[in-house]
């Protein structure tokens, strides 16, 4: 016993110790955790309201507890089926075509000579990721209106005009392209970073050993930016079904629902717009739990098949 008493005395003056000489540090870090404690951590108390009858104006915790009442509700919901559906085949396009595009992008980039050229194509890529969702919504609209530049290009082509936006066949299409463009420049430069720390004597080993440049891209760069792809990887599955929410409010439609409707704008509208407080928070919690489930379960693959992984 009294040597747990020194032992955790010892600690206590270690660690004040640290905090004084490295106070700065401390300083420094201390803003992102109030920040997550106020904005992340405080908020998940609020879940509590997904097993209790919320009544606005009443008790924060809501009136009394109904237990899985609500869950067994959305559940037994079609249109819960028909949004988590097209949550999760817009979250699997995104995941089969943004995420590889970056990679793909950087891997370009690393080829590139002309340094001049390289950097313009660089500046150029970043741009879309710095513009607000709700000018790129805007920039959408004009583009694919009715008299935009696209639809008047297919007329002198001799084609009918298209109503894209209108149109729930082509909510994914343009959904996916227009996440593609904001996010391809920015998502490339940590793969490029990771390029820059793969050991140049590795090329020059292989291409005196007679490889070429997909050779030397297969078995030197792709192995070499493996621990980051796996990273980000297991970050895009934990974020699989949280796509952009504010993106789909301001690019979908009624007209568009059928494609269009996902988890994250059914609560929006069941809960702050119909007032179903405690039926949004179920549906966001059941959501939240998935996620959880895949981002472990995606670390645990990783882990077993490439032995990198977040933890």
């Amino acid at each position: 016993m009294e040597e747990t008493v020194k032992f955790k005395k010892t600690a206590r003056n270690e660690l004040w110790s640290s905090i004084k000489k490295d106070w700065q540090l401390y300083a420094l870090v201390l803003v992102p955790v109030i920040y997550l404690i106020i904005f992340k951590y405080g908020p998940m108390f609020g879940n509590i309201i997904a097993f209790r009858r919320f009544v606005p104006g009443g008790s924060i915790i809501g009136e009394e507890w109904v237990g899985f009442q609500y869950f067994q509700m959305f559940l037994n919901d079609p249109t819960f089926y028909k949004v988590f559906a097209n949550t999760f085949i817009l979250a699997f396009l995104l995941l089969v075509i943004t995420f590889p595009a970056p990679i793909i992008f950087a891997l370009l980039l690393n080829e590139l000579k002309n340094q001049l050229f390289k950097r313009f194509v660089q500046t150029a890529s970043y741009l879309p990721h710095f513009f607000s969702v709700v000018v790129v919504a805007g920039m959408v609209f004009e583009v694919l209106a009715l008299n935009g530049p696209v639809n008047s290009l297919l007329a002198s082509w001799g084609f009918e005009k298209i109503s894209f936006m209108q149109l729930p066949e082509w909510f994914r299409t343009i959904f996916v392209g227009v996440d593609l463009w904001q996010t391809l420049g920015w998502g490339a430069i940590l793969y490029l970073a990771a390029l820059t720390g793969i050991n140049e004597e590795l090329y020059e080993a292989a291409r005196i050993d007679g490889a070429n440049r997909w050779k030397q891209t297969i078995h030197i760069t792709l192995p070499g930016i493996l621990p980051t792809i796996v990273v980000l990887l297991i970050l895009n599955i934990g974020n699989f079904l949280q796509i952009g929410f504010e993106k789909v409010l301001l690019l979908y439609n009624p007209l568009t629902y059928e494609t269009a409707d996902v988890i994250a704008t059914y609560v929006y509208r069941v809960g702050l717009q119909s007032g179903s407080f405690s039926y949004g928070t179920a549906i966001g919690l059941f959501e939240s739990i998935i996620g959880l489930i895949l981002v472990l379960g995606a670390n645990y693959l990783s882990k077993r098949i490439t032995d990198n992984s977040l933890w």
